[in-house]
């Protein structure tokens, strides 16, 4: 079953989207010190976290690669990670 265009389109707005909401709500979990939310960094963390996460929390749970509550709950968790580590690195760096 091939996929239309118009579907490939919406799954990668989707995925942006969701990686982008993950991403802030990592942020606000994190309690990053500053004037809001950083865009960039939800993005990446929340992309970034959310692949990995999510794919090994779901294969682990036994899930497969369906959208379940162990991968949403797995995808947080790794936007937290990436998260709380850039905002750890960052700070050590403006110690240095």
């Amino acid at each position: 079953m091939a996929i239309s265009a118009y579907t490939r389109a919406m799954l990668i707005i989707g995925i942006i989207l969701f990686g982008l909401l993950v991403g802030a709500a990592a942020q606000l979990v994190v309690g990053r010190s500053g004037t809001g939310i950083d865009w960039t960094l939800a993005f990446v963390a929340g992309v970034g976290g959310s692949f990995v996460g999510g794919l090994l929390i779901s294969l682990l749970a036994g899930d497969g690669l369906e959208l379940r509550p162990s991968g949403i709950i797995g995808s947080l968790a790794g936007a937290i990670i990436v998260t709380a580590a850039w905002s750890a690195w960052k700070s050590r760096s403006r110690q240095a």
